[in-house]
């Protein structure tokens, strides 16, 4: 999958289990991921914006807002990353091997 040094881990697999993306490491870890973990370490510009705003007491939710998010599709991109297309129709961020691997260890 991923170009880098042979000992470098890779995904084996990946599947969805319910509220969970479940990966398998080359190495032998298995990561567990809720889309909800997933969904507030997107590493796009405008959800790091919103993750360093000071949160709004006052902010009311749109009904849209209050049904869980899930995701509908994660293709591939190239080599090194996925995109994880969700319910609401974002689908900005890129999701890097190294990121998931960063996320599956905490």
């Amino acid at each position: 999958m991923a170009a880098s040094a042979p000992d470098t881990p890779f995904p084996k697999a990946m599947r969805r289990e319910g509220d969970y993306l479940v990966i398998e490491w080359s190495d032998g870890l298995v990561g567990r991921l809720t889309w909800k973990q997933l969904r507030d370490a997107c590493p796009c510009a405008g959800c790091k914006d919103e993750r360093e705003k000071p949160a709004n007491p006052f902010r009311i939710l749109k009904a849209e807002e209050m049904v869980p998010l899930a995701p509908v599709n994660m293709p591939r991109i190239g080599r090194y990353a996925y995109k994880i297309v969700w319910s609401d129709g974002h689908d900005t961020g890129i999701f890097t091997l190294e990121h998931l691997r960063e996320l599956c260890q905490r």
